[in-house]
């Protein structure tokens, strides 16, 4: 079955994260698979165990706690985000595979910009020279997953440093702008568009 895919521009978080619960809420098993890529304007996002204390200095960035997993993280302009709603029953792997997945799409994305993306032990996502680029959060909900992946493209790095990215001080943040990439938003997402649903739903 192939998946849909949404382009849904820029948009603000809260609406788009109520949505993704409602499609999950509501699919059935035969309902197609989703990709939803989106930009955020700036918010800090905390996931369900996170501590309030890895929020540093939000000044005016707005801070919301959610249902994804993981510690918190930034979202803002300049940062594609790809959410994933994937029935895992149905693709036939669990959530430590999809992360693997995930991660190599961006991986495969990055190879394609003569780029090495590595993953680190233990600490979901993809990091570049040791800085980190990509993001994971995930939420499943009877076998089906919400929330994903977030690439940094051109977004503003300096919000990383008002927080502990993913419960990490001082962790390094870094992006496609400052790694010579010159390619817009758009660009990127048909680029690793392809990688992700290869990535997923190939097998």
């Amino acid at each position: 079955m192939e998946p849909v895919t949404r382009a849904l521009g820029r948009a603000e978080y809260e609406p788009v994260w109520r949505a993704m619960q409602a499609f999950t809420k509501a699919r059935g098993d035969a309902t197609p698979d989703e990709l939803w890529f989106v930009e955020h304007p700036a918010v800090f996002t905390l996931g369900l165990a996170a501590k309030p204390e890895h929020v540093l200095d939000a000044g005016a960035i707005p801070v919301l706690r959610i249902d994804r997993g993981g510690q918190v993280t930034y979202h803002g302009p300049g940062q594609l985000v790809a959410y994933v709603l994937v029935d895992l029953k149905r693709a036939g792997y669990g959530v430590k595979e999809l992360v693997r997945r995930l991660e190599q799409s961006v991986i495969d994305l990055l190879a394609g910009y003569r780029l090495e993306g590595a993953r680190r032990s233990g600490m979901p996502g993809v990091y570049v020279a040791g800085a980190k680029i990509a993001a994971v959060g995930l939420r499943v909900s009877r076998g089906c997953t919400y929330h994903g992946i977030s690439l940094n493209v051109d977004a503003d790095l300096a919000a990383f440093s008002r927080i502990n990215p993913c419960g990490y001080p001082g962790l390094a943040a870094t992006r496609l702008a400052d790694l010579g990439v010159r390619d817009t938003i758009a660009a990127v997402q048909q680029r690793w568009q392809a990688h992700l649903a290869a990535a997923l739903f190939a097998d």
